[in-house]
């Protein structure tokens, strides 16, 4: 039974399945010579920001200028002939790349075979619309052999202007022959001989060395941050080791007397707590704008690597292989990088652990600042208690002394009233008994307060 129904399907069936064929090789034959551009489109190195408008943007005014409809903006891969040359465009998380193909009728003579490039169809206008974005431009050209590669040497020798070349035997039916250098015209050349490939091989072999030369060049983006990061991290590595080496003297002179602890001053712990806190800024900030750029050099030197291999070189004698030059010249640097970016991620621990260790003194201090605050109140309180009782006998005295006083008016009344009644005598005699009568209902008061 077939699946007729697009409903039976799940939504990304197709979409998944087209993926695998989204991006096939050139069908080449030779003589054929090809320009290839890789197009940086993120501005100012941005790993955050999406171009794909610009990308699409380039591609469709090439398309207009000669009158072919450009590709959706959903499209990431494109490819058209158009008469002179066909164009197979490519969209990539970071760049684009423009791959130019011009089919000869005859074989290209190894000396001029770089001037017949497919680009001297494209319009001036539209390249100029490049500045400052072309990451990769290389010229290849795709040929028969018709002689050994000693025999032509001379030739190559004086198309690549004397540099050391750089080649190999590959998939047992070809040789490549490159030097990996921008030349006077801005290109860097490629010459694949084709000694029997099959069909589709020369596609698949000129599309796995174009990716060798632009995954090599992305990868080395990273380095440029790299070199930056290291006077950085060498400045907050410095400052770490005298922040810490005063953590220590601190600790030593505390130690030399018992007193000591009790005159310490919080105001210098906080002033190491904000240095360190101001540290882990900056490495926060440095492995933000780093982390992604070398990741993405990792990522492209492991294709370089994967592309290699796919090639399957065998070694032509006298020439190093592309292999053994990207060990030499591409993974050092690539070391570089991943050891700059192990630098930090081990600088951001060592800067938290000092962190911490830092917060912990703060923490203690402060504990001791809180227990000399209590004492203080306790002492305080006591003080308190004591003024409280001794202003309750003051209290006492001044309460039996109104009462006093109130009594003895009394007496006086009664006394012009016609009772025969001593005003003087009758207050001393009752002053022992208002003093003990307030101070018994003072008390009452304060455990009625108490028991509330």
């Amino acid at each position: 039974m077939s699946i007729v129904y697009s409903r039976l399907n799940h939504p990304l069936r197709v979409p998944l399945a087209a993926e695998v064929h989204s991006r096939p090789f050139l069908r080449l034959d030779a003589p054929e010579s090809l320009t290839h551009l890789a197009v940086y489109s993120r501005e100012n190195t941005n790993a955050h920001s999406d171009d794909s408008a610009s990308r699409h943007q380039f591609l469709s005014a090439l398309c207009t200028h000669f009158g072919v409809a450009a590709p959706g903006p959903e499209a990431k891969y494109f490819f058209h002939d158009f008469g002179r040359f066909r164009l197979k465009w490519e969209c990539h998380t970071e760049f684009a790349t423009y791959t130019f193909a011009e089919r000869h009728e005859t074989s290209l003579p190894v000396g001029n075979a770089f001037q017949r490039a497919p680009l001297f169809h494209v319009p001036q206008e539209w390249l100029l619309g490049l500045q400052g974005k072309v990451m990769v431009a290389a010229h290849v050209v795709l040929d028969k052999a018709t002689s050994s590669i000693d025999a032509s040497a001379p030739d190559m020798r004086r198309v690549f202007e004397g540099s050391t070349l750089v080649g190999s035997q590959v998939l047992q039916d070809a040789e490549i022959c490159t030097d990996f250098l921008i030349h006077a015209d801005g290109f860097s050349r490629f010459i694949v001989r084709d000694l029997g490939l099959r069909d589709q091989q020369s596609g698949r072999l000129v599309q796995r060395l174009l990716e060798i030369e632009t995954y090599r060049m992305m990868a080395l983006l990273g380095l440029p941050h790299a070199q930056q990061a290291t006077p950085i991290l060498n400045a907050i590595e410095g400052e770490l080791a005298a922040l810490t080496a005063a953590m220590v003297d601190m600790d030593e002179a505390l130690s030399t007397s018992a007193s000591a602890m009790h005159l310490r001053d919080a105001d210098e712990e906080q002033a190491l707590l904000r240095h360190i806190t101001g540290l882990a800024a900056r490495i926060e900030r440095l492995s933000l704008d780093n982390n992604y750029r070398f990741s993405a050099s990792q990522a492209y030197f492991r294709l370089v690597h994967a592309r290699i291999e796919e090639l399957r070189e065998t070694r032509i004698e006298g020439i190093p292989t592309i292999g053994e030059f990207m060990e030499r010249r591409l993974a050092p640097a690539m070391n570089t990088c991943a050891a700059i970016a192990r630098r930090q991620e081990a600088l951001a621990e060592r800067i938290a652990n000092t962190n911490d260790l830092l917060r912990t003194r703060v923490g203690l201090v402060q504990e001791q600042q809180n227990r000399k605050i209590l004492q203080s109140m306790n002492t305080r309180a006591a003080q308190q208690l004591r003024l409280q009782q001794a202003v309750e006998g003051l209290s006492v005295v001044a309460i039996s002394y109104y009462l006093a006083g109130l009594f003895n008016y009394a007496g006086k009344a009664a006394k012009a009233a016609g009772w025969p009644v001593n005003p003087d005598i009758a207050t001393g005699i009752l002053i022992p008994l208002i003093a003990v009568a307030v101070w018994l209902g003072l008390r009452r008061l304060h455990k009625s307060m108490h028991t509330e």
